[in-house]
């Protein structure tokens, strides 16, 4: 929890009359109740980050609420401009496989799209990024309030001074649209990134930076939630429908022959691509652009590791800055083998990539898949 700066002149004597009704004003809150509490966002300053970090590396909040408006694509593979409207969703359905879940909704991409982002802006988020041509839309950092800590001063304080405190998390969603494996239907994919406020240096100098934080199911399955409530679920089917199913068999994992490592997944194409989308989301590469029909990601990743020997893998890896001038093309290309899928790592000239990189870039993706 942090308290910002405020005149103390002023915050003692209204901490002071507070605390004298406290035994009468204090409410109880059901557990469970508030886990989601985005107040409507703002432009924040940068986010001061750890020195082995770039500034760029955690794509702080937009400049400008132009960040909230739709994006001119001419070649985009969605038209938001002339969709129709979406058709009632009486027939949503979810698809999961382990923790990860996702939507299957009637419409089209076209029709889809509007709706899913009229739900953000409604939660409070402003929209970072949007590219109807890969389907892709990124909010920006966050406060989640809810994770403020609760006490009988912090209730009292929030009633009448609740600006002046703030939650030591950041969070940050990112929305995939694809087409459905049926007609007019579009599956919607959901993913969540973190961060959290830390301390380092001395006691003397100790100075406050953002670091990243897990990836947390739980979260994005409360905000899946939303979505299907806006588009028109009742709440408890909703509910029902998300129920988590716990399924620990290893999916997947590093292998090497001959040619180098690649990623095995014991699952077939149709569902290793859905995941390992979601794995790219949720590790937060740039995904240019895909081509299922080929079974390939086209993505962009800057190694921070690259000419470096670090032996193990930096837990801070996927920080890398997908916008730094260094960052590379790769292609993840996914290949159908039986009842499993391959998943290698080719350059951008479509050649495998069997450097430091390229295992880098297969780990952490194993990481999400197993």
């Amino acid at each position: 929890m942090n308290l910002n700066i405020f005149p103390r002149a002023l915050l003692v004597p209204v901490v002071a009359v507070l605390l004298v009704s406290a035994c009468s004003t204090v409410k109880k809150v059901a557990p469970g109740q508030d886990k989601v509490d985005y107040k409507k966002s703002k432009v924040t300053e940068s986010l001061e980050v750890p020195p082995d970090l770039s500034s760029n590396t955690i794509n702080d909040a937009p400049d400008s609420l132009d960040a909230a408006t739709y994006s001119e694509y001419g070649d985009s593979r969605i038209d938001v401009r002339n969709s129709a409207v979406l058709p009632a969703q009486s027939n949503m359905r979810v698809e999961r496989d382990g923790d990860q879940q996702w939507l299957v909704v009637r419409g089209t991409p076209a029709q889809v799209w509007p709706r899913v982002k009229e739900f953000w802006l409604q939660e409070g988020f402003l929209i970072r990024m949007e590219d109807p041509r890969v389907g892709i839309l990124e909010t920006n950092w966050a406060e989640n309030r809810a994770d403020i800590p609760q006490g009988p001063i912090r209730n009292l304080l929030g009633k009448v001074l609740d600006s002046v405190y703030s939650s030591a998390t950041r969070d940050q969603f990112r929305v995939r649209l694809e087409n459905g494996t049926q007609p007019d239907t579009t599956e919607v994919f959901l993913t969540h990134r973190g961060m959290q406020e830390v301390m380092v240096g001395g006691a003397a100098d100790a100075t406050p930076v953002w670091e990243p934080r897990a990836t947390d199911p739980e979260l994005e399955a409360e905000m899946l939630k939303r979505l299907m409530v806006y588009m028109g679920v009742e709440e408890q089917k909703a509910q029902t429908m998300l129920a988590q199913q716990s399924d620990e068999a290893l999916r997947a994992q590093l292998v090497s022959d001959a040619s180098g490592t690649m990623l095995l997944v014991y699952e077939d194409f149709s569902r290793a691509w859905r995941r390992t989308g979601i794995a790219l989301d949720r590790v937060g590469f740039a995904v240019e652009d895909r081509n299922r029909s080929e079974g390939t990601y086209y993505v962009r990743y800057s190694d921070p590791l690259a000419g470096e020997d670090k032996g193990m893998l930096s837990k801070l890896a996927f920080w890398s800055s997908d916008d730094s001038a260094a960052a590379k093309q790769y292609h993840i290309k996914l290949v159908a083998s039986g009842a499993t899928t391959q998943v290698i790592v080719d350059d951008a000239q479509g050649v495998r990539d069997t450097t430091a990189t390229g295992k880098r870039i297969l780990t952490l993706l194993e990481e999400q898949l197993r």
